[in-house]
């Protein structure tokens, strides 16, 4: 199960840095064509949306890798199904339809979870 854990926890780790990178560093205009939604909220909140991706992907990686509170890395794949249960809410919300994306990263972060608690 260690290994199936590293293989899924490791792609959905690269997806949320580099997405919270995005959102971290671009300018509305520039995240406008991607995320449609950063018109609806407030950039500081985009941001903090960013900064919470990139500690849950550090969160997914670094417990597991040191061996220190290896739970972390369980509270780090529930905050991702949290934050795509929230994002599903909000682009459903704009009318969004195309969902597809966020169901992926839902399940994907659901099995993350439950591959975690193998380090428990």
């Amino acid at each position: 199960m260690h290994v199936a854990y590293w293989i899924v926890a490791g792609l959905l780790a690269l997806f949320y840095l580099y997405a919270g990178v995005l959102k971290t560093t671009r300018t509305r205009e520039r995240l406008r064509p991607m995320m449609a939604w950063v018109d609806t909220v407030p950039m500081p909140l985009v941001r903090a949306i960013g900064g919470v991706e990139i500690l849950g992907a550090a969160g997914l990686v670094l417990p597991p890798a040191t061996g220190i509170a290896a739970w972390l890395a369980l509270a780090a794949a529930v905050g991702f199904v949290l934050l795509q249960l929230g994002a599903t809410r909000v682009h459903l919300r704009l009318g969004d339809r195309q969902i597809a994306l966020n169901l992926v990263l839902l399940v994907t972060a659901a099995v993350t979870a439950w591959l975690a608690t193998s380090w428990l």
